[in-house]
C-alpha cells in the first residue's frame, strides 16, 4: 500500500482529503503545516507529498526546498494543492521543481488521477533505469535519438504553462526564453503590418513545438503568439535547449528536417496567398483550421473570420462574401463563428 503526505493547514480539508485517500486504499499521514510536514517526510519517506501553499511556520514553497535539498525525500514526487490559481503562482510552484499543480476546489478525480500518474512515473523510471546497460547508469541522461524523444523530454522535464483563450504567449520583441510543446490546444502566430492589419504566419496544434526564434543566442521574437482556444504548454528553457542539441546530434538533424518541412508548408502558403482565387483561398484557410482545431476535419471548428481571412491574406469583406458562397454550394455550414464542413472532397478540390 502506498503511503501519501498530506500537509494542510486547513484541518477540515485535511481530513476530508485523508479519508478520500484512505477510501482510495492508500496509507495517509497527515501534517498541520510544513515544518511539521517536512519532519515527517524525512522520517516516514512516503511515496508522493500533497501540500498546501499558504501555511504558518513553514510555506509549501519553503517545504518544497527543504524536501529537495535531503537526498533522501527530492526525488519523492511532490504535489502543490492550493488556491492560488494565477499563472505566475503556477508557473513559480513548478519552477521550483513541483511535480503537479492542483487548484481549490478540486474533484476527487483531479486528485486521484494526479497522485496515480506521479505514481506510474516513478515506477516506470525504476523499471527504466534498472533495465538500462551499466555504461549508461553511468553516463546519466540517455541519447535523445527523434523528434518523439525529444518531446518525451519535454513531458518529463519541462515547465508547465497554461493560457486561456485569446491571451497571448508571448509579443513580438520579448526576448525567446523558453521553447514549447503543445499538449492541448492550438496557437496562431501574427505580425502587424504598417496599415495596423494583422497576418497570421503559422498555426500550431497539440503536439508542436513552437517558439523558437533561434537556437544560438536570445534573439527576440518577431512574431506574437496567441492562444485560440485554451491552451496547456510545457516549456525547456533556451539554455537547456541548447544544451539538448549540442549533446543530441540525432535529434539535431531531425529538427533541422521538421524546420525545413515548415519552410515548404509556408512557401505553400505564400504561393496560395498570391495567386490563388479567394474561393480557393478560404477553403484552404478552413481546412488549414480544421487540420490544426479538431481530431476530424468534418467536425465544426469555432474561429473567427478575421483569423480566417488573416491567414487567407484577404479582407474580412472579402472572405465573408466567399464563405456565403460555399455556404449555397452547400460544402460548409457557417453559423456565427461556428462553420462545419458538409463535403471535405468538394472543399478540398475548389480552385
Amino acid at each position: 500500500m502506498k503511503t501519501i503526505l498530506i500537509i494542510e493547514d486547513d484541518t477540515v480539508l485535511r481530513e476530508n482529503t485523508a479519508e478520500l485517500l484512505e477510501i482510495s486504499n492508500y496509507n495517509v499521514i497527515t501534517a498541520a503545516n510544513g515544518k511539521i510536514g517536512a519532519d515527517i517526510a524525512k522520517k516516514h519517506l512516503p511515496d508522493v507529498v500533497v501540500c498546501d501553499i499558504m501555511m504558518p511556520e513553514l510555506d509549501g514553497y519553503g517545504t518544497l526546498k527543504v524536501l529537495s535539498e535531503n537526498t533522501k525525500t527530492k526525488h519523492i514526487p511532490f504535489i502543490f494543492l492550493s488556491a492560488k490559481t494565477e499563472h505566475k503562482d503556477v508557473r513559480k510552484g513548478m519552477n521550483l521543481g513541483a511535480d503537479d499543480y492542483i487548484t481549490k476546489p478540486f474533484s476527487e478525480d483531479d486528485l486521484i488521477s494526479a497522485i496515480e500518474s506521479r505514481l506510474a512515473k516513478v515506477s516506470i523510471l525504476k523499471e527504466s533505469y534498472a533495465n538500462k546497460p551499466i555504461s549508461q547508469k553511468k553516463e546519466g541522461r540517455q541519447e535523445l535519438k527523434t523528434i518523439n524523444d525529444l518531446k518525451n523530454f519535454f513531458d518529463d522535464n519541462g515547465t508547465s504553462f497554461n493560457f486561456e483563450k485569446d491571451t497571448n504567449i508571448y509579443r513580438e520583441g520579448d526576448h525567446s526564453n523558453y521553447i514549447y510543446l503543445i499538449n492541448k490546444g492550438t496557437i496562431k502566430c501574427h505580425q502587424i503590418d504598417e496599415q495596423g492589419k494583422e497576418l497570421v504566419t503559422t498555426l500550431y496544434k497539440e503536439d508542436d513545438l513552437f517558439g523558437y526564434s533561434s537556437f544560438t543566442n536570445n534573439q527576440t521574437h518577431k512574431e506574437t503568439a496567441t492562444a485560440i482556444a485554451d491552451v496547456e504548454l510545457v516549456g525547456v528553457s533556451i539554455i537547456e535547449f541548447n544544451n539538448i542539441l549540442e549533446n543530441n546530434h540525432r535529434v539535431a538533424l531531425e529538427l533541422v528536417q521538421l524546420l525545413s518541412k515548415d519552410l515548404l508548408v509556408l512557401k505553400t502558403q505564400l504561393l496560395e496567398m498570391a495567386y490563388g482565387s479567394v474561393n480557393k483561398k478560404t477553403a484552404a484557410t478552413i481546412l488549414k483550421f480544421a487540420e490544426k482545431i479538431n481530431r476530424r476535419p468534418e467536425d465544426p471548428i469555432k474561429i473567427s473570420r478575421s483569423d480566417l481571412a488573416s491567414v487567407a491574406g484577404i479582407a474580412t469583406e472579402t472572405l465573408i462574401r466567399a464563405l456565403t458562397s460555399l455556404k449555397k454550394e452547400g460544402i460548409i455550414k457557417a453559423d456565427g463563428r461556428n462553420i462545419k464542413i458538409l463535403d471535405l472532397e468538394k472543399l478540398k478540390l475548389i480552385s
